[in-house]
């Protein structure tokens, strides 16, 4: 199954379309990316960007439309009617096929080490990335909007950023994050009276005793001579679309308000509307399945997996730079994760190995983790070291050359380190069931131990070639540390 993860960054610009439009062709830059949806919202002053691609393709391309937003919007400057912190307000990340949501959490975490250390901005992780629980919530991490927070960060131990410095420039601060998809679902209401839209918003969201996971705000629309009840759905599965459409609704009817039309802003995904045609239209035994576009999407879908099985060697036979030994060291460490899951997948299926049942899924679930980020490192290891082939295409001693000769190879030095780590995480696990599961099976988990071996050595060899020509001491201490740990390790 090909790999498609959703970014859906939020940018606070809304009124100056070229300034929105020199950002899209920034993340449109990178190749792999398909850019979905844009969405401009003068009265927010806010604009919604969805795009999807694969792992190493929507962390490029995230990067650089906050890059570029940095350079364009002044914080200082910015008014609207959503709350914000930041030129690039928030960066979600949302798993869609081919990815796990762990998956995401690393990308964020990457994502917003590199933000930080670049473009020396605040990084706030937030939902399942965030690194400690009060920063969960992207409200709480919001709270005070980019005033409050230029005025707390230098000092309130409890707003520092996880990456960056602690100090708010013109660009302000990020949130990445990885999340459930989200649904930004609006409620117009037929009144210009701001306080209906807030009281109705207070009794809908779940910080104040509403639905849960609906969280609401009331804003004015001044230009369409209404007000919103505006509300991200934050798990649609769990509380649908239709079920706050009839609350607002009820709300807003205690003071003789109609609700004249809805909105969704951005992508929905499709479950969220068959779930609502299913209970407005009173469906019976209704099956997702019967929708036309599902059974064709599962049809192409199992073509293409026929299609593909062989690309990745033939793409390594190819007579070109990419892909090279960092790629195939990630890949050998897929099949070495894929390998130890299906060992421990085996085992927890037997009756006479129920002792250890809870162990060897504990182990089955994350090697399924494992390979599925390094499946994805294989291509991230090849965008990486083309980024350093591109840099080295700029004129010989220009200053901008130098700069992205080394941000290149500092990426060039991230993506088999992790590879690296993950691979040694394989042998520690095998290691703890080999000796626990299906007697018949052992040979596989031995065979998945030397594959793990053989992708941390060339790993490894990937990671001392490019910091060989790093300037950066301390990014070379610590890399040259952690390789030093996988080894001892070995």
């Amino acid at each position: 199954m090909r790999q498609l993860i959703e970014c859906v960054p939020n940018f606070s610009e809304g009124r100056r379309k070229e300034v929105v439009e020199l950002i899209i062709g920034a993340i449109t830059s990178v190749d792999g990316v398909t850019l979905l949806d844009q969405e401009m919202d003068a009265n927010h002053n806010r604009s919604v960007i969805t795009f999807v691609g694969d792992a190493a393709a929507v962390e490029e391309a995230a990067f650089r439309g906050c890059a570029k937003a940095t350079e364009l919007i002044d914080l200082e400057a910015h008014r609207g009617g959503h709350p914000r912190m930041g030129a690039t307000d928030v960066i979600p990340f949302i798993p869609v096929s081919g990815a796990t949501q762990q998956d995401c959490v690393s990308i964020a975490r990457r994502l917003g080490e590199r933000v930080g250390h670049e473009l020396n901005i605040p990084v706030y992780l937030y939902e399942d990335a965030a690194t400690k629980e009060a920063n969960r919530n992207l409200a709480d991490v919001r709270r005070g909007e980019y005033e409050g927070l230029k005025a707390e960060i230098a000092t309130d131990a409890e707003r520092a950023p996880d990456f960056g410095p602690r100090r708010l420039g013109k660009a302000g601060a990020v949130a990445i994050g990885a999340r459930f998809p989200l649904i930004a679902y609006n409620a117009n209401l037929g009144t210009r009276d701001l306080g209906v839209a807030k009281a109705v918003a207070k009794a809908v969201r779940f910080s104040n005793g509403g639905l849960r996971y609906v969280k609401a705000l009331g804003i004015d629309l001044a230009d369409r001579e209404m007000v919103q009840v505006s509300m991200n759905m934050t798990k649609y599965d769990e509380t649908p679309l239709f079920r706050a459409l009839e609350f607002v609704k009820r709300e807003a009817g205690r003071y003789g308000v109609n609700v004249v039309e809805s909105e969704i802003v951005g992508l929905v995904p499709q479950q969220a509307l068959t779930d609502a045609a299913e209970y407005y239209l009173q469906l019976a035994r209704f099956s997702q399945n019967q929708v036309l576009e599902v059974r064709l999407q599962e049809a192409l879908a199992q073509q293409e997996g026929k299609a593909s099985r062989n690309s990745f060697l033939d793409e390594l036979a190819a007579a070109t730079p990419t892909p090279g030994g960092g790629s195939a060291s990630a890949y050998v460490g897929a099949m070495a994760a894929a390998l130890l899951a299906m060992y421990a997948g085996l085992t927890s299926t037997k009756k006479t190995y129920a002792s250890v049942r809870a162990q060897m899924e504990r182990v089955h679930e994350r090697a399924l983790q494992i390979k599925d980020l390094l499946s994805a490192a294989v291509e991230e290891d090849a965008l990486a070291f083309e980024a350093v082939l591109e840099a080295g295409r700029l004129p010989k001693g220009s200053p901008e050359r130098e700069v992205a000769m080394q941000r290149a190879r500092q990426g060039a030095a991230r993506v088999p380190m992790s590879v690296a780590e993950l691979c040694a995480e394989v042998l520690r696990l095998a290691r703890e069931v080999m000796d626990l599961g299906l007697k018949s099976a052992r040979s596989d988990v031995t065979v998945a131990s030397f594959l793990a071996q053989a992708a941390i050595k060339g790993a490894l060899l990937n990671v001392r070639d490019n910091i060989g020509s790093i300037h950066d001491e301390q990014f070379v201490a610590e890399y040259q540390a952690r390789a030093q740990q996988v080894e001892a390790q070995l």
